[in-house]
């Protein structure tokens, strides 16, 4: 099973006729990185759980330093819609057991000078029937918080401190 995103236009959508939908947010938990240096610099927590070298594929040399921020955030979105997905198969009523979900992000350029992300989700649901299985995969996209950022449903403050 296959399902390919690619990231939409920034800010929030309307559904049809053009009415505003406020929902109300409870706060879960906030995580908090720190980059210093860019794609060839290092990341970190203040908590130190997270403190990273980053490897740099478009700089010569820099390629094995560490992980580049595309492979962080594959690595964040296949844990993160693995999670969805075991939600939504039971929503659905299908026990899913041993499944695995990879995610493949690159980095695109366009004609412009401008940069997008696209992504490629693959998940292995042993014993369920590819149908079930897309069901299962497309309800799990409704309701992955990384697959609803994707589509423009994140709210981003910019602050300079």
């Amino acid at each position: 099973m296959l399902i390919s995103l690619r990231t939409l236009n920034s800010g929030l959508r309307r559904p049809e006729g053009g009415a505003t939908i406020n929902l109300i947010m409870k706060t879960l938990f906030k995580a908090e990185a720190i980059s210093k240096g860019g794609r060839s610099g290092t990341v970190h927590s203040p908590d130190q759980l997270l403190n990273v070298t980053l490897g740099n594929p478009l700089q010569k040399g820099a390629e094995k330093l560490g992980p580049n921020p595309e492979l962080l955030f594959a690595g964040a979105y296949s844990a993160c819609y693995h999670g969805a997905l075991g939600n939504a198969a039971k929503k659905l009523g299908t026990p899913v057991e041993d499944s695995t979900v990879r995610a493949l992000v690159s980095l695109l350029e366009d004609d412009q000078g401008g940069y997008q992300l696209a992504v490629e989700l693959h998940a292995q649901l042993p014993g369920c029937e590819p149908a079930q299985a897309r069901r299962i995969m497309e309800e799990a996209h409704k309701t992955c918080p990384y697959s609803k950022a994707l589509r423009g449903d994140a709210t981003v403050t910019l602050k300079v401190d």
